[in-house]
């Protein structure tokens, strides 16, 4: 069962922010397709499963940016 995912960031301001962020979350197992916005403060996240958040968090974390939530 696939699984997208959008969740809110803080800290992110260019391009770079999203690349950043991008490369860490697309390294965990099960991503197939990862979105950072920075503009609109979000990242979204395709996996071929639901993923644990903490393991995203702690992905974003690694980046250098924190995970504030989930978008609405």
């Amino acid at each position: 069962m696939s699984s997208t995912v959008t969740y809110t960031v803080s800290g992110m301001s260019c391009g770079h922010c999203e690349k950043s962020i991008s490369e860490e979350v697309s390294g965990l197992a099960g991503v197939t397709a990862v979105a950072a916005d920075a503009k609109a403060g979000t990242v979204t996240v395709s996996s071929e499963a639901p993923l644990d958040e903490d393991e995203v968090r702690a992905a974003i974390d690694e980046a250098g940016y924190e995970l504030t939530g989930r978008a609405a």
